[in-house]
């Protein structure tokens, strides 16, 4: 699972800097910066809320787009490609 590939990905598709998300999700540049380069691997429940609602995408959506390819296995890879695809 690749959490900080998917909140980077969703913030570039938004057109927002770190420091725009950082100011909305009300978390430090730094840390945001630690999460999407994955050095920091321990965000709460509650911190990938924040970071969800100021992405404006439901929580779960993170999670499939941090998903890696072996997680999804079970799933058509066209059907992930058009769910990923309508995410962002």
């Amino acid at each position: 699972m690749n959490l900080g590939r998917a909140i980077s990905l969703c913030r570039k598709q938004r057109g927002l800097t770190q420091a725009g998300l950082a100011n909305r999700a009300e978390l430090s540049v730094s840390y945001l910066s630690l999460l999407e380069q994955n050095k920091r691997r321990d965000p709460t429940l509650s911190t990938i809320q924040k970071l969800a609602e100021a992405l404006g995408v439901p929580s779960g959506i993170l999670f499939f787009l941090a998903a890696d390819k072996a997680e999804l296995s079970g799933l058509d890879p066209e059907l992930a490609e058009k769910l990923a695809y309508s995410a962002l």
